[in-house]
């Protein structure tokens, strides 16, 4: 929600503000920077102190920097909202981390994994509908959804128990200097790969966000209502794969898995760039989605599996913050292909780095066989 929900009234925004377009996009990637910095802070007090506070922190500020667009009217005050909800989202993302490390284990966490990952994807598709709704009515009236936090806050102090980690929080000295980390990444070289992983996710989805449109423009589809089908497409199957994560894990191995979502998309990639028709342009969206729903939910349970019990809120932190810079960076590193290229030579060079990744991937698997 903290960023789709507003895409649609970016225009709206710039127009009511009387800023310029990419002052007004700012409104949309400001509180990923803050979920950057502030991922690593949120993780290590929920290790000293348990996940369930700084979640339910993170909603009342999840609640406080959304909901005040409802009133402001300024730019500098609005953006400086937008700073809060990052904020508060970087202790909600890690907290809803480490309470399913807390609260299940073995198949019933693959379960919740996946189905929140799927509940990710699900929004994607469903906030947008709703921004855009709202914004029929207002530019402000969107950011009233935001307070759905506020009761989401109160229903979490009903029903989320305190959980081993906050019982025992005193038990441990955590070391959360660069020392301390580098020395785990030493002895776990394979939690820096998840990062790295999960990272060139998060570049390739928004390789398709920003990219796609402009591959369907070329093709005539230009209506924001057919382009907005596509990318639900992709949400849709995004949700439908992770859904089902668990059952899939189980039959197989994570690693199988990351490689299946690496294979489709490569098909997705390559589609796209011989995509020439409506038709032949629908693939693309759902192959990604597919893989994306394999991907996420694997890429929080290796955190669980590799990570030191005592620091998964600062390990999983790291994964919220490679994350979004993959979201931050992707519009940048592929569009330096556009102008040689053109938008399809983004697709291409997608495809190329996602095969590299399955090969290297396979390499490992063939070296545990």
């Amino acid at each position: 929600m903290a960023g789709a929900i507003l895409g649609p009234i970016v225009p709206a925004i710039q127009s009511s503000l009387g800023v310029s377009e990419s002052l007004a996009g700012l409104i949309i990637t400001t509180h990923g920077a803050l979920i950057v910095l502030v991922s690593p802070i949120a993780g290590t007090l929920i290790d000293r102190v348990g996940p369930r506070r700084p979640f339910i922190a993170g909603l009342l500020l999840y609640a406080a920097g959304g909901g005040a667009g409802l009133v402001i009217e300024s730019f500098i005050p609005l953006l400086v909202s937008r700073a809060v909800l990052g904020v508060g989202v970087a202790f909600v993302y890690s907290g809803i981390t480490v309470l399913i490390y807390d609260l299940y284990e073995g198949q019933r966490m693959n379960r919740a994994l996946g189905l929140r990952s799927s509940a990710n994807s699900v929004g994607g598709v469903v906030w947008p509908l709703i921004g855009g709704g709202l914004g029929t009515l207002s530019w402000q009236a969107p950011f009233g959804v935001y307070l759905i936090a506020l009761p989401l806050g109160l229903l979490a102090v009903v029903t989320i128990p305190e959980t081993k980690r906050s019982r025992d929080s005193t038990r441990a000295r955590l070391d959360a200097g660069i020392a301390g980390v580098v020395a785990i990444l030493r002895r776990r070289p394979a939690l820096l790969s998840v990062y790295v992983l999960y990272f060139a996710a998060n570049a390739f989805l928004y390789s398709i966000v920003v990219f796609y449109p402009q591959l369907l423009a070329g093709l005539g589809i230009t209506s924001s209502l057919s382009i907005s089908l596509y990318l639900s497409a992709n949400g849709i199957a995004g949700g439908i794969s992770a859904a089902i994560y668990d059952r899939l894990v189980a039959r197989t191995s994570r690693h199988v898995l990351v490689v299946i979502a690496l294979a489709l998309w490569i098909g997705a990639f390559m589609g796209a760039t011989l995509a020439n028709s409506a038709l032949t342009a629908v693939p693309t969206v759902v192959a990604f989605g597919l893989g994306q729903g394999l991907m996420f939910p694997s890429a929080f349970a290796w955190i669980e599996a590799l990570a030191p019990p005592d620091r998964q809120g600062q390990f999983s932190s790291y994964l919220a913050s490679s994350g979004y810079t993959g979201q931050f960076v992707s519009p940048v590193l592929f569009g330096l292909v556009v102008p040689p290229f053109g938008v399809r030579g983004v697709f291409g060079a997608a495809a190329l780095i996602a095969t590299l990744g399955a090969l290297t991937l396979g390499a490992a698997l063939g070296r545990r066989a």
